[in-house]
């Protein structure tokens, strides 16, 4: 396969000759504890075959299991290395070294938690099965850098197996980036801490919720006794590739593989498949400490005693203005809660406590994904319990479903607010032991045959049959209810009859509940308004419009262009108030705003459209676009080049597809740059079966022809088959190839 860092077979002699010496110096500075000659790697690449389908989709096999991570990662390599770096630099905080000292409070925030010492350590504690997982995965990477030596690394020259330990849950965004790094900076940027004023965290710019939507049902449910799967995670795009990995030791997963880790994680095997949702559960916990000075020591209270503050000198690397390496060192402070983050304006010093489980975390990661029933599904959940931050839905070919709260729940006094810091020398507040499964929101094999979840509540998961908010405790959930929940309601219940197409429809089902409940408010503002409103002579055509909508997107649609501006108007005059007032946004623009800035609000919109479009009738699919034109991290937008119109909308809405679009750096347009990246629609009959769409296009390379080939499937939400066993590759791939060649 041709791809940006690899090249097609036939290159020439001298190149293949060039690459193994390459290889061979390489290896001469490999750790011993990885394989330590050109010989091993040629005869682990041997023992993989990689075979590229007809979307430039990799399935990967090989005899053991830590082959098929050998193989995966280096086609992973072979797509997108400077996606795979880029989430390594991020976790190991060394993002800074390749872009610059804007970084290095990240990187600081990162190195609080992930200190390379305690790693390898943890390596060497690892089960033999899961450090074999680890050194094939390093030398995967390495041997693909070894055989491309026109690749050039920003930073990390060269993997090593305790590395992946550092990124192991898949999420899109890790419980460690709850700490505000502008808070961090104010306390740690100053040679001596002092008492900053607490940076305020309000943004009135509608940021589009990162998350996903899961969808099970039952056989009782559908047409013809098969379980269903929707798999939609919300994440930005290009987060993921798409893959198949397979083994001689049980492995046969599909799915949705995060840069740089080896096991699929929003996917489905020849049995089961699961889907995660970001969860609105309450574990990561800040704690207000009473620290004093004595002697030049520093301590903190708890209880009726005074306990030494651990301090640690994290050293953070950064490139500089010249392109140097230069470097920041800073005393690092930790309780028994965690590590110090911020002070805030009553002088406490805020210390905050999270999951850091990395053997346990990638250990659950990969072996649910070898797992062919719900009991054994379960068994690896409890047994490991190093979920923190991810729903998952489940359903499998005995017609099991379910819906699975995160299991890693520390037990809490639910006396105290803990979305709140919490007093942190008082024993009361601290963690107990983790939560049992029948201790946690979970909802199994429930009557009415369906669970959803779109990063909401687990109490409409089933609709009535959900879990009752009165028996859990308030930490559950901090989420609530969300328009997409609602939504997803609404399309299953009382429907008895799904397929796999119309579980694809109801994916792409176009209602917008947002609308259908803010609508309403604005036309009664309108209608109620006197004549003498000169709003009544401008806006009644526009209102008139919107008064017989369907609250429906669409690309052809003016209807849904006047909607969405009419709203994030509306959003960037209210949301800091209905903050204040501790209501949701949407409860507080429908019910709390007047109906002058209803109004207001709407002649804003439609002169911005006016302006930027020439009508403000302007149809949504000429605003709304997807745009790709190279692989950059953070891509740019030009409104002269080519781009393909999207007629789905944000998620903020209530769209269960999801598309978070704006207007971008000298651009009238609105260009998506994250929503729906992967959609799966999978039924477990006597085999299972699947289609699916990757946001764009499996690889990075802007000249392969798997760079762009997803988008319009993406944007009219025609699934793909996925080729999952061997006969349905044929015809439809090229020929197998080894790594390395």
């Amino acid at each position: 396969m041709s791809g940006k860092h690899g090249r097609t077979p036939g290159e020439s002699d001298v190149r293949k000759a060039h690459a193994l010496i390459v290889l061979a110096a390489l290896l001469a500075t490999v750790p011993a504890f990885a394989k330590d000659n050109s010989a091993a790697l040629k005869a682990e690449a041997q023992r993989v075959s990689i075979v590229r389908d007809d979307w430039g989709i990799a399935h990967v096999s090989g005899r053991t299991d830590a082959d098929a991570v050998f193989g995966m990662i280096y086609a992973q390599a072979e797509d997108d290395f400077n996606r795979v770096e880029n989430n390594y630099l991020l976790a190991l905080g060394r993002s800074a070294e390749a872009d610059g000292e804007g970084l290095v409070y990240q990187d600081l925030r990162q190195k609080l938690f992930v200190d390379p010492v305690e790693l390898r350590a943890k390596y060497a504690q690892s089960p033999a099965w899961l450090r074999k997982l680890m050194d094939a995965w390093a030398d995967g990477l390495n041997y693909y850098l070894a055989t491309h030596p026109d690749v050039h690394p920003r930073v990390i020259a060269h993997f090593e197996p305790w590395m992946a330990l550092s990124f192991t849950e898949g999420s899109i965004g890790g419980d460690i980036e709850r700490v505000s790094t502008r808070e961090l900076q104010a306390f740690y940027g100053n040679p001596t801490p002092q008492v900053p004023e607490r940076v305020a965290a309000v943004q009135e710019r509608y940021v589009e919720p990162t998350g996903s939507n899961g969808i099970v049902i039952a056989p009782s449910r559908t047409k013809d006794g098969h379980a269903l799967l929707l798999i939609n995670p919300h994440t930005s795009f290009y987060f993921r590739a798409e893959l198949q990995m397979q083994s001689k030791e049980g492995l046969d997963a599909y799915g949705a593989a995060t840069w740089g880790q080896f096991f699929i994680y929003q996917g489905f095997n020849r049995t089961q498949g699961w889907m995660h949702t970001s969860s609105g559960v309450d574990v990561v916990d800040e704690f207000a400490e009473t620290v004093t000075r004595k002697d030049g020591q520093l301590s903190y209270k708890y209880g009726n005693a005074q306990r030494p503050l651990t301090t640690k000198t994290i050293v953070v690397p950064y490139r500089d203005a010249d392109g140097k390496l230069a470097q920041k060192t800073f005393t690092a402070y930790f309780t028994h809660h965690g590590p110090v983050v911020r002070v805030d304006k009553d002088g406490k010093w805020i210390s905050i406590a999270l999951m850091n489980k990395p053997i346990e975390a990638l250990s659950q990661s990969f072996l649910r994904t070898k797992t062919r029933d719900l009991p054994g599904f379960l068994k690896v959940a409890e047994t490991w319990k190093a979920n923190s931050s991810n729903n998952t839905l489940y359903a499998d070919n005995k017609g099991d479903i379910a819906y699975l709260h995160p299991q890693f729940i520390p037990r809490r006094d639910d006396r105290f607010d803990y979305t709140q810091p919490v007093d942190g020398s008082d024993p009361a507040t601290g963690w107990g032991r983790l939560l049992d499964l029948n201790e946690r929101p979970n909802a199994i094999n429930p009557g009415n045959g369906w669970l959803q979840n779109t990063n909401n509540w687990p109490y409409s998961v089933a609709g009535p049959l959900s879990p009752k908010r009165e028996d859990f405790p308030r930490y559950m959930d901090s989420a609530g209810e969300n328009p997409r929940g609602i939504h997803a309601v609404m399309l299953l219940q009382g429907k008895n009859d799904f397929t796999a197409e119309s579980l694809r429809a109801a994916a792409f089902d176009s209602y917008l509940p947002a609308f259908a409940q803010l609508v309403p408010t604005l036309v009664e503002a309108y209608d109620d308004a006197p004549a003498s409103d000169p709003l009544k002579s401008k806006l009644k055509d526009q209102i008139e419009l919107l008064r017989h909508w369907d609250y429906r997107w669409g690309a052809d649609s003016a209807e849904t262009s006047l909607a969405v501006f009419w709203g994030e108007t509306l959003y960037a005059q209210s949301a800091a108030a209905a903050r204040a007032a501790g209501i949701d946004w949407l409860d507080y623009a429908s019910g709390k705003t007047t109906p002058t800035r209803k109004l207001d609000a709407l002649a804003t919109a439609s002169d911005r459209l006016s302006s930027d479009f020439g009508s403000w009738k302007t149809p949504w699919g000429q605003i709304n676009r997807f745009q790709r034109l190279s692989d950059d991290i953070a891509p740019k937008f030009s409104d002269d080049a080519p781009s393909t119109p999207v007629p789905f909308v944000s998620s903020q809405w209530g769209s269960l597809a999801s598309f978070g679009a704006r207007r971008q750096e000298g651009t009238k347009r609105y260009y998506g740059t994250s929503g729906n990246s992967f959609v799966a629609v999978v039924e477990f009959g006597d085999k299972v079966s699947a289609h699916a769409v990757m946001a764009g296009g499996e690889s990075g390379d802007i000249d392969s022809p798997h760079f762009r080939d997803g988008i319009a499937r993406y944007a009219s939400g025609d699934l793909r088959e996925v080729y999952f066993y061997p006969e349905q590759l044929v015809g439809h791939s090229g020929p197998a190839h080894h790594p390395g060649q």
